[in-house]
């Protein structure tokens, strides 16, 4: 699971890339935590073939169902074997709303001295990671504004070498998928039917870790 990630806002990384121009509007935070506002990148609809679109929107996704912001508290993780029937997630599946979450790094707890350490975690060769995620439109019925929102998509990482560690002794080990970069357009336009290809675990041999408590 991640709760907690480094967006990628630099215009000339965002650029070089991820091939996305970010917007002239205030930049996104520099830490996402749930209900931050974000950037997210998907198939652009509207301009030439294989192009592709940078939004900001809520991390947390927001069915359209959803009462109020807040439920994105619930909703910032996907967990791709079951995101195709869980209501809150299979709207977005099934209508085939990828996206990527563009990321310096994202962090975890480390409980391996008895107490939870925040550890960050990123790509060893530097480059940032574009991790598969979901999205969706909700419209606050009370002023009838649209909120884009997002969500990451997970897989078990039970047995992976590195994320293994992470997370409360006992519990189900979880990693967020992260995308080769080759598969970024790959993804953006896969059918559903084909979505689940792309939920495997990024090489450990590929990341890196170090602890990175919270300063306070």
């Amino acid at each position: 699971m991640c709760a907690n990630y480094h967006p990628v806002t630099a215009r000339d990384r965002l650029l070089e890339f991820f091939g996305v121009q970010r917007p002239d509007s205030e930049p996104p935070p520099e830490m996402a935590f749930p209900l931050s506002i974000a950037p997210f990148i998907v198939r652009a609809q509207d301009r030439v073939e294989m192009e592709r679109d940078l939004r900001v929107g809520q991390f947390g996704l927001l069915p359209f169902w959803a009462k109020e912001l807040a439920f994105g508290r619930k909703t910032y993780n996907a967990r791709s074997e079951t995101a195709h029937e869980k209501p809150s997630f299979k709207e977005s599946w099934l209508k085939g709303r990828r996206c990527i979450v563009p990321a310096e790094a994202i962090f975890e707890p480390n409980w391996e001295t008895g107490k939870a350490v925040r550890w960050r975690i990123g790509r060893r060769d530097g480059l940032p990671m574009g991790i598969a995620g979901l999205w969706g439109v909700w419209r606050d019925r009370a002023g009838g504004q649209e909120v884009l929102s997002f969500t990451m998509l997970t897989v078990n990482a039970d047995d992976h070498a590195l994320m293994k560690r992470f997370h409360r002794p006992g519990e189900e080990k979880r990693m967020v998928v992260i995308l080769d970069d080759s598969a970024y357009d790959a993804w953006l336009d896969c059918p559903p039917e084909r979505m689940k290809d792309f939920m495997r675990q990024f090489p450990a041999e590929r990341l890196e870790a170090e602890p990175d408590p919270l300063r306070r």
